[in-house]
C-alpha cells in the first residue's frame, strides 16, 4: 500500500548587511531515476528578483542555477514536494552470472563508463589497515556471494562509525572518520565510497532526502522505528552491480536504501552533490533550516 507524503524543506540565510548574492547552484530536485515517484514539486526563492535556469549536470542530476539581480539581507530557499512511498524489496534485483560472487572484474565496455566512480582519492594508513583486516572481520570464504559481502561490509562501517550531527561544511577524510570513529551521514558515506573503490567496485556519493514514517502498529520486539514522521537531508552511497545497476547502501543505518530514500544528486565526489553552492559579499551570516513531512 502506498503512502503519499508532502515534504517541505526550508533553508534561511540572514546577513548583517545588504550583500550581493553571486550565482548559486541548487541541487534540491529529486533525480529522474528515483524509485520513489515524485508527483509534485515546487521551488520558491526569496528575494524574488532572480532568474532560474534549470540544467542537468554531466551525471544527469537536476540543478537550478539562480542569478540574483540586487543586494539583499536574506536568502530563503523552500522546497515543497509530494511523493508516493511504495514499499519495495531492496534485494529484488538480478545479477549477471559473472558478478554473483566477489571479487569480479567489470566487463571492459562497462568499466570505461564507470571510470569516474572507480577513482581512489585516499590511501591513508588507517584506511589501508581497515581494508587489510576486512575479510577476517567478515569471516568470508575465498569467493563469497557479492550481495552477502556488501551487506556485511555496509554493516561494518555502521558499527565502526558512530553517528553525529555535524554543521561544519565539507566532508571528513576517511582517516579522520576512522580515527575519531565518529561522523555525519556524509562522512560515513564517503568512507564507504572509498572502501568500495579500493575493492574494485564502482561507487558514488548520494545526497538526498530521507523520509521516516512512524509505524501504524508498534513493534513488540526490541527494535522500534521512529517515534514520529520525519524528513531531512541525508547522504548515502551507491555501488554499481552488473545486472542490478546502482544499489543504495546506507552506512548510517547499516541497511540498504529503501522507498524513504529520495536522491537529489548522485556524483563521484561529495562537492558536486552539495545541496546549495554559491557565494556572497562579505557579511556575518546566520543559517537556519527546517524540514517537515505530512501524510496526504
Amino acid at each position: 500500500m502506498a503512502v503519499r507524503v508532502a515534504i517541505r524543506h526550508h533553508t534561511q540565510y540572514e546577513y548583517d548587511r545588504p550583500v550581493w548574492l553571486f550565482p548559486h547552484v541548487l541541487r534540491l530536485k529529486p533525480v529522474a531515476h528515483s524509485r520513489t515517484p515524485v508527483e509534485a514539486y515546487a521551488l520558491n526563492i526569496v528575494p524574488a528578483t532572480h532568474s532560474i535556469h534549470w540544467q542537468q549536470d554531466p551525471f544527469g542530476n537536476y540543478q537550478a542555477r539562480v542569478v540574483f539581480r540586487e543586494t539583499t539581507t536574506h536568502l530563503s530557499i523552500t522546497v515543497a514536494l509530494t511523493a508516493r512511498l511504495v514499499v519495495f524489496n531492496p534485494f529484488d534485483f538480478y545479477l549477471e552470472s559473472y558478478a554473483e560472487h566477489f571479487p569480479f572484474p567489470y566487463e571492459e565496455t562497462l568499466r570505461k563508463g564507470l571510470v569516474p566512480y572507480l577513482e581512489i582519492a585516499e590511501r591513508g594508513p588507517r584506511l589501508m589497515g581497515w581494508l587489510a583486516d576486512l575479510n577476517r572481520r567478515l569471516v568470508v570464504s575465498s569467493h563469497p556471494g557479492t550481495v552477502d559481502y556488501l551487506v556485511g561490509l555496509n554493516r561494518l562501517v555502521y558499527q565502526d562509525v558512530a553517528y553525529t550531527t555535524r554543521m561544519e561544511p565539507g566532508v571528513q577524510t576517511s582517516e579522520q572518520t576512522l580515527e575519531w570513529a565518529l561522523g555525519s551521514c556524509r562522512d560515513s558515506s564517503w568512507l564507504l565510497v572509498q572502501i568500495l573503490r579500493h575493492l574494485g567496485l564502482a561507487a558514488r556519493f548520494v545526497s538526498g532526502y530521507l523520509v521516516q514514517l512512524k509505524a501504524n502498529v508498534q513493534s513488540q520486539g526490541s527494535v522500534s522505528g521512529p517515534k514520529a514522521d520525519a524528513a531531512f537531508l541525508h547522504a548515502w552511497a551507491e555501488v554499481y552491480l552488473p545486472g542490478a545497476g546502482w544499489l543504495g547502501l546506507d552506512p548510517t543505518s547499516g541497511l540498504l536504501a529503501g522507498e524513504g530514500h529520495l536522491p537529489l544528486a548522485c556524483t563521484p565526489e561529495p562537492t558536486s552533490a552539495a545541496p546549495v553552492t554559491g557565494s556572497t559579499g562579505p557579511a556575518e551570516t546566520t543559517f537556519t533550516f527546517a524540514s517537515t513531512v505530512a501524510r496526504v
